[in-house]
């Protein structure tokens, strides 16, 4: 589990390292040169290294509703919302599952994550109506990643309110689907997921820092073989699911999801295969019909 640190013991570091700095001026020289060439590795090697062709971006810089803070963490990367409590994006790759894998208990506690402004908590959906919907899930992660990706899917960063039939159900399907059946048709495959928010605001009655979505999207992008053009699908899930429909009732566009988050994904692609890419909708390559057995 990870060790919070407290705003106090923060505070009495900065401090001591002010002092030590403000007498040994070849000390500030040194911590500003690990400063900046941390922050190189982090925005150079780190964050592109758990991206695929760029970082999200917002459509329109001005609409405070598309701002995050890009949160890394072991085996995903995400764009955290404090104003709405929410990621509203996460990102991961995914490739076959060894069958021989164990798995790891699962934690009985969401933690803060020390990184949010909003401090929600697991305690923020007690009594809510609403299931700790991961973005990041909890078996995929935890079986690639190991220990530190499954605490680390457990932040409350990564976690966003689900309708129980839609969390335990479909949801559950998709994410089951996506590291049993596509990651083992193409090898490796690129996730891009989220919450939708549409219409009137609303917020849990028992934390009002935590928006509640309308909808969810998945997005999984890959290659059917090197050099080959790449192939795409994305599902659009909203939280009235009975939980028992067929998940290719959800598929979508990009472009549809684009439209609805206000996010622009994949910028580094071409314009000509971004555009083909995400205005197209074909299920044929990712064999859907497979997922209903």
């Amino acid at each position: 589990m990870r060790r919070k640190p407290s705003p106090l013991s923060l505070f009495t570091l900065l401090l001591g390292l002010f002092r030590l700095c403000f007498r040994h001026p070849v000390l500030l020289l040194i911590i500003l040169g690990l400063g900046f060439g941390g922050y190189a590795y982090e925005v150079k090697i780190a964050r592109p290294a758990l991206l695929y062709q760029g970082e999200p971006q917002a459509l329109d810089g001005k609409n405070s509703d598309t701002w995050f803070r890009i949160l890394r963490n072991h085996g995903f990367i995400l764009g955290y919302s404090d104003l709405r409590g929410n990621p509203l994006w996460v990102e991961y790759a995914l490739t076959a599952d060894a069958e021989n894998t164990p798995s790891l208990k699962r934690p009985s506690r969401f933690e803060t994550d020390w990184r949010s402004i909003n401090r929600v908590s697991h305690d923020s959906y007690q009594k809510s109506g609403y299931d700790r919907g991961h973005m990041a899930p909890n078996y995929a992660i935890s079986h690639l990643y190991g220990g530190a990706g499954q605490a680390d899917s457990f932040l409350m960063t990564n976690i966003t309110p689900q309708k129980p039939k839609l969390n335990q159900q479909l949801w559950q399907r998709l994410e089951e689907a996506e590291i049993k059946h596509f990651a083992k048709l193409f090898g490796k495959v690129w996730v891009v997921t989220g919450p939708v928010f549409s219409g009137t605001v609303e917020r849990l009655s028992s934390d009002w820092m935590v928006e509640i979505p309308d909808a969810f999207y998945k997005m999984y992008i890959t290659e059917v073989n090197p050099g080959e053009p790449l192939v795409a699908i994305g599902f659009l899930v909203p939280q009235t699911v009975s939980g028992k429909e067929p998940l290719a009732q959800f598929v979508t566009s990009i472009d549809n999801i684009e439209a609805q988050t206000g996010l622009d994904f994949f910028a580094q692609l071409d314009d000509r295969t971004e555009a083909a890419l995400e205005a197209a909708i074909d299920p044929l390559p990712w064999n859907l019909q497979a997922l209903g057995k």
